[in-house]
């Protein structure tokens, strides 16, 4: 039977086995010796940096930033850029604790600058010209956009991308740059008080006053035309075929739905013009034909 001497020698003697598996050096880096201790020390310490960065982060957007007003975009974005600082930080206390001379590291720094720089220009782009979005306001979640080809409302702005659904209920993700170097037309950047414009023809023969005053009656009857601004009719041309109106109209519930309300007024357009008996005319056209002599050779 083994003395208490022989037992606690026998763990001193595991002990130092440990102790030198974790002190042993495995390579070098410069004039620091790594050794499976340094690297369990990283492991244990860049987890516990992440999980402080993230509860930072939580604590200074959804206590500190939602306490000031701040809109949820912005606190994300000021909160992602505090988490990086904050990881990048104590990283770098991380790897100075550890002894590790960081000149040896400047030139694997460099190199790596230099090929991230190039592999994430467009994501870095993207990143600044969201933090502009979100700062200079230029858009917000709610706005009704044309930036391009694409139309819809922005449900989301990230410091990346931001997401814009359309009237077919689709999501498209814009990357933020897009906003920043080309034209966006913004429909509701001040209020929700749109003007649509809609032109109408009749015939020659009709009498404009009465063409006006129907125009103004089927905006007024319509739920969805504000009654301040109100509704105007413009006389603009004597066309080709017609006479050329357009019932000017005001709305905040149809921003969104344009050719819905364009819709609603035509038919009813098209209703009380009938029931008033006022011609829409289509185009005409006078075709003149000349007729030329028919001219025979005549044989020798």
């Amino acid at each position: 039977m083994e003395s208490v001497e022989d037992i606690w020698q026998s763990m001193f003697d595991f002990l130092t086995k440990v102790g030198e598996i974790f002190t042993t050096t495995l390579f070098s880096l410069g004039k620091s010796e790594i050794s499976m201790g340094t690297i369990l020390y990283f492991i244990i310490s860049f987890v516990i940096l992440i999980w402080l960065s993230k509860r930072f982060r939580n604590l200074l957007v959804n206590k500190i930033l939602a306490k000031a007003g701040m809109e949820q975009g912005a606190r994300n974005s000021i909160g992602l850029i505090a988490k990086v600082m904050l990881i990048f930080i104590g990283a770098i206390f991380i790897v100075q604790s550890a002894g590790i001379d960081m000149s040896s590291l400047s030139l694997l720094a460099g190199a790596l600058g230099v090929g991230i720089g190039f592999g994430l220009q467009n994501i870095t782009d993207n990143f600044i010209s969201g933090i502009i979005i979100l700062f200079e306001k230029p858009i917000k979640v709610g706005d009704r956009i044309v930036v391009g080809d694409i139309e819809g409302d922005v449900i989301n702005i990230s410091v990346r991308a931001t997401t814009i659904l359309t009237n077919e209920n689709v999501s498209i993700i814009v990357p933020n740059s897009e906003f920043i170097s080309s034209r966006v037309i913004n429909w509701s950047h001040n209020d929700r008080n749109i003007r649509f414009d809609i032109p109408v023809g009749v015939s020659y023969s009709e009498d404009p006053a009465e063409v006006k005053d129907v125009l103004l009656k089927v905006a007024e009857k319509n739920d969805h035309v504000l009654k301040f601004p109100e509704p105007t009719v413009f006389f603009d041309e004597f066309g080709d075929s017609s006479l050329n109106f357009t019932l000017a109209v005001w709305t905040a519930t149809h921003t969104d739905k344009p050719r819905r309300l364009k819709t609603e007024l035509y038919f009813a357009i098209f209703e009380l013009f009938k029931e008033k008996g006022i011609e829409i005319p289509f185009p005409q056209r006078d075709i003149h034909l000349k007729t030329q002599p028919v001219i025979t050779k005549m044989e020798e």
